[in-house]
């Protein structure tokens, strides 16, 4: 077989996976399209826009740095760094649990790394009727060496809690997404 004639087999070949690649695409939007799927960011169940539902939530305070950190973050997300409803219909009550797993231990006993773990747990309340509509927890872990400086370990310690604030609350963001898509 000549060079020429084996780039052409090659091309063929990635042709073909294309175009199977496509089909199959093809095959599982046609059969999701039957069963009542619909994308997280359209409209919801009532037909209302889900960036204007989560504006309507009102996200309590939380307590401590890294609680209120949940908070901010949450706020932003839920009203795009817009304003929020005048009137909320529903409130988010989060509480946090912090800890702090030692790892990589030297001899001396000391340890070298180690892992600030973030627990939360959440529910969503309807104002009008003081019914808790959606409930759950969610939780985070961000790892961070010591260092020989107080200093960089404060700060990587503080990233740490920032990092893991972020994971929680996009994640608590995408459970009331979910929840608005098809009950709000």
């Amino acid at each position: 077989m000549s060079l020429l004639e084996g780039t052409r087999v090659g091309a063929l070949a990635k042709t073909l996976k294309s175009v199977a690649v496509a089909g199959v695409l093809a095959a599982a939007a046609a059969l999701v399209s039957g069963c009542g799927w619909q994308p997280l960011y359209g409209p919801t169940a009532s037909g209302a826009q889900l960036t204007d539902v989560m504006r309507t939530v009102d996200i309590s305070l939380v307590p401590g740095r890294v609680g209120q950190r949940i908070r901010n973050e949450l706020i932003f997300q839920t009203t795009g760094g817009g304003e929020a409803a005048e009137k909320s219909k529903y409130r988010l009550d989060i509480a946090v649990r912090e800890s702090i797993l030692n790892t990589a231990v030297e001899q001396t006993g000391d340890p070298s790394g180690q892992v600030y773990q973030l627990y939360t747990q959440y529910k969503l309340v309807r104002i009008e009727d003081g019914k808790v509509v959606m409930e759950g927890h969610s939780n985070a872990r961000a790892a961070f060496d010591k260092a020989d400086s107080v200093f960089a370990d404060v700060r990587a310690k503080r990233d740490a809690e920032d990092r893991s604030a972020r994971t929680i609350s996009e994640a608590i963001r995408l459970r009331l997404a979910a929840y608005f898509s098809s009950n709000a």
